[in-house]
């Protein structure tokens, strides 16, 4: 295993997920997922509970589960030390990245305040306020870059020309320039 990892700069870990992996699936099971892999909340909850009893590693319940990888499982456990709900998994879009709604700033910024009072647990934040992880995510970074004002919806609002940089002016130009010659 040393010569393998020190030629490749593979994590002993993943070496032996590697092989776990084809113990299990054979050639298969070392391909790369093409798409999400589909768990029950009761499978979750089963393969938790039966590692925090404290009898193996993580490596005996991907096997016995068949869970894709440990840091699926690892998730799992963070989640459910943490209190959260697990919850069934589903192809496609989860929810979390499904919500989107319109918001206003003070919904914004009382959004922000309880995922920051919340040492900046985004998906607590997206469960709590219906909105997607990318809104709360993208808010925070904003806030704390440019304070609240800047979680002020702009778009579809044109800055007055003396607001705007030289840059800003010739790119209007060029487009007007263009749109013109189009004719």
């Amino acid at each position: 295993m040393a010569e393998i990892m020190a030629k490749f700069s593979v994590d002993p870990g993943t070496i032996r997920d590697w092989k776990k992996r084809y113990e299990m699936n054979g050639e298969d099971g070392l391909t790369d997922a093409t798409s999400w892999r589909s768990y029950s909340k009761d499978l979750k909850l089963a393969a938790v509970n039966d590692y925090l009893s404290g009898h193996y590693s993580l490596s005996p319940f991907i096997q016995k589960y068949n869970i894709s990888r440990t840091a699926v499982l690892r998730q799992w456990i963070k989640k459910y030390n943490s209190h959260r709900e697990l919850k069934d998994t589903s192809k496609g879009m989860t929810n979390s990245m499904a919500n989107r709604r319109k918001t206003t700033i003070e919904e914004r910024i009382q959004i922000v305040n309880y995922c920051l009072q919340h040492r900046k647990n985004y998906q607590l934040a997206v469960e709590s306020y219906e909105v997607s992880y990318q809104q709360v995510y993208q808010w925070v970074k904003k806030l704390e870059a440019h304070g609240a004002e800047a979680l002020q919806d702009k778009r579809g609002q044109n800055k007055q020309e003396d607001e705007l940089t030289e840059e800003e002016k010739l790119k209007l130009e060029m487009k007007r320039l263009h749109a013109e010659n189009a004719f």
